[in-house]
């Protein structure tokens, strides 16, 4: 059974090993309405974790990657200095020319959190900023809402249009208790009349591309995701995105990708398959098996954020790389700063336009960020229990600096410590 409040889990049921198709490749781009996506990857609007500062860390994160096109040297991780391996990531004015652009890093669009239609219209502008903020090496970029009146999604709409985001889209996935109580998410799927008045007034207010990401029904005797397709592209929509599980289903058992397949062969319009992509072989797998146009990664970002580069050298050259430990420690340490950075800066705005806890953002990204970590377990304890973002960067360089040493005298574990010592970050998705 799907656990209580149906949040994102860190580890899969049972997920099936898919071996890379001999023949298939995620495409090079799809293009949503006047928008390319290139490649043709999306990242999955995730509450919680897609925040400006982790957009903007998937997009670079092959600019942390111990490779030729990183530009970072192979060094003891207590030598690495940011001010000579990257750009200042963290910080809101780096220049677009010094940065990674969308093809080199893998994600061809990225997405935000969802974000409430019947807020966005009522919050005042500067409580807007906290959850609409975006820089421009963030482009393209679409903002999810959700909601189930029609005229405040429109609303809604149109002030993401004058933001300057490149797509719209709504969300009819998130099988949270709080959103389907409200009739949005995935609660709309069994009210399909109103579903086609709220994609006829969202189309009838803005020019940009509207996209809709759905499950494909309430439960497995309610499969509503081949008519919802249809209706969407009959109304003008640019794009679907299924997430090939049922509301009822949460994130448990395995995505039905047949459905995928099944909406590809009753549109016209680019159909992004979504679920149980934890690899590029998964990738490649999803697209060979359903014939969809994109391929969008939830879940599988913040514990392994080279995935969309991964996918792109794959379709590329056929290979990809694999991040080292050294890899891992950049990546946290960059994440890490970015956060800082972030709450920094904001400090000068109003209360109500500030991001979250940073501190607090770490502790909630370090079970994901060292799964596969040998020893992981003790780095999160130590994040854990530290006060301040100084003190848990001290840590991370702590840990990885003494897994140097051990390692060059040959004492530490080869594997990931299996216990947690806090629970899982509990992040509601889409």
């Amino acid at each position: 059974m799907p656990r209580r409040g149906f949040t994102v889990k860190k580890n899969w049921d049972n997920p099936i090993e898919h071996a890379m198709p001999a023949n298939a490749r995620v495409p090079a781009e799809v293009r949503i309405g006047t928008v390319p996506v290139t490649p043709a990857t999306v990242l999955a609007p995730m509450a919680g974790v897609t925040d400006t500062v982790f957009r903007r860390f998937i997009r670079h994160a092959s600019l942390f990657m111990n490779s030729p096109a990183s530009g970072v040297s192979a060094s003891l991780p207590s030598q690495v200095r940011r001010d000579e391996a990257t750009p200042n990531l963290g910080h809101p004015e780096t220049s677009v020319e010094d940065i990674v652009t969308n093809t080199q890093s893998g994600c061809g669009l990225l997405m935000t959190e969802f974000t409430s239609a019947d807020g966005l219209s009522r919050m005042r502008e500067s409580k807007r900023r906290r959850y609409l903020t975006f820089y421009d090496d963030e482009h393209p970029i679409g903002a999810q809402l959700f909601g189930s009146n029609p005229e405040t999604l429109a609303e809604a709409a149109r002030i993401v249009q004058d933001t300057g985001f490149d797509t719209v889209d709504l969300n009819l996935g998130c099988p949270a208790k709080r959103v389907v109580g409200c009739n949005g998410g995935s609660g709309l799927l069994r009210d399909l009349p109103k579903i086609g008045e709220i994609f006829r007034a969202v189309r009838k207010a803005v020019s940009i591309p509207f996209t809709v990401k759905f499950r494909m029904g309430w439960n497995d005797q309610q499969i509503v995701c081949v008519d919802l397709a249809r209706m969407a592209e009959s109304e003008g929509l640019n794009a679907v995105a299924l997430h090939a599980r049922t509301r009822e289903q949460g994130y448990s058992g395995q995505a039905q990708w047949r459905w995928i397949a099944a909406v590809k062969q009753a549109v016209q319009i680019p159909v992004i398959g979504n679920g149980d992509v934890r690899t590029p072989e998964d990738a490649a797998a999803m697209v060979a098996e359903t014939g969809c146009d994109a391929v969008m990664i939830g879940r599988a970002a913040p514990a392994n954020p080279w995935i969309f580069r991964q996918i792109a050298q794959y379709t590329a050259t056929g290979r990809y790389d694999v991040p080292t430990v050294e890899d891992r420690y950049r990546m946290i340490r960059t994440y890490f700063e970015m956060l800082l950075t972030e709450a920094r800066a904001a400090q000068e705005l109003p209360r109500d336009a500030r991001i979250g806890d940073a501190v607090g953002k770490m502790k909630q990204f370090a079970t994901w960020f060292t799964h596969g970590v040998p020893g992981g377990a003790r780095l999160r304890a130590a994040i854990y229990q530290a006060r301040t973002g100084d003190a848990v960067l001290a840590e991370v360089e702590r840990f990885f600096t003494s897994m140097h040493e051990n390692s060059a005298i040959g004492i530490g574990s080869s594997s990931e410590e299996s216990t947690d010592v806090f629970p899982e970050a509990a992040l509601d998705c889409d």
